[in-house]
């Protein structure tokens, strides 16, 4: 079953003005690239952060997960069976009217799951997306300084979950280009990577909430795109 997303897609023209239309999107191919990190010191960080949580390390580095599109959702609020799920921002390309975009999305997985599989993790999760978006080649030269972020409401307050830049991730089109022809089709998605997580008073790092809150920010143009999402628990019934 396919489904359609819509973002509102900027453009910067060389003279500066932007001009933003709206474009739908039918997702063909979804891939959640993992193990992106750009520092061997800030990866072998998130694989202790899983490792802590029994999740085994990965066989190489990166890694393609290939997930179903249906999974995408532009929701407000998603459904996850039981209270061990998570979120974690991260920047999101998808090729659409001849030319790659760039987002923001969250990789939502099962942290139960994920300890004896990653790839099973993910595909019982939706993956909340943004609807805004820019265009690729505007920001490619200067990614590097693009910032990702998330928090999460956490004890009644809302608290920085994850915090960074672009620059601690693997060039995006280097990602991209791992797993993508040069022309892809049309609707293709490619989530590419997070940042470790910020721990709380108690020295939880990676951990559930019921709300998330998921910001890409560009520091030369002074935009950001934002995405929040609710996550309704549902009972697990054996």
């Amino acid at each position: 079953m396919t489904h359609t997303l819509h973002f509102a897609c900027e453009s910067v023209a060389a003279d500066g003005v932007r001009s933003t239309r709206v474009l739908p999107v039918v997702p063909r191919r979804l891939i959640v690239a993992g193990w992106t990190g750009r520092d061997r010191a800030a990866i072998d960080h998130h694989i202790e952060e899983l490792q802590a949580l029994g999740v085994p390390p990965p066989s190489s580095v990166p890694l393609y997960y290939r997930m179903g599109t249906s999974l995408l959702t532009q929701a407000a609020q998603i459904e996850a069976l039981g209270a061990q799920s998570s979120g974690e921002a991260e920047p999101t390309l998808f090729f659409a009217d001849g030319q790659w975009w760039l987002t923001v999305g969250s990789d939502h997985t099962d942290r139960q799951v994920e300890t004896y599989s990653v790839a099973v993790s993910k595909q019982l999760c939706a993956k909340p997306v943004a609807t805004a978006a820019w265009r690729w080649s505007d920001v490619a030269a200067y990614q590097d300084e693009l910032q990702l972020s998330s928090r999460i409401l956490e004890d009644g307050r809302w608290v920085d979950y994850q915090q960074g830049t672009l620059a601690t991730i693997r060039p995006l089109a280097s990602l991209r280009d791992g797993i993508y022809d040069a022309v892809p089709e049309e609707g293709s998605i490619m989530t590419c990577g997070t940042l470790g997580a910020l721990p709380n008073a108690k020295g939880e790092g990676i951990r559930p909430a019921a709300e998330m809150e998921i910001t890409l920010h560009d520091p030369r143009l002074h935009r950001s795109i934002v995405h929040r999402y609710a996550v309704q628990v549902l009972e697990v019934v054996a």
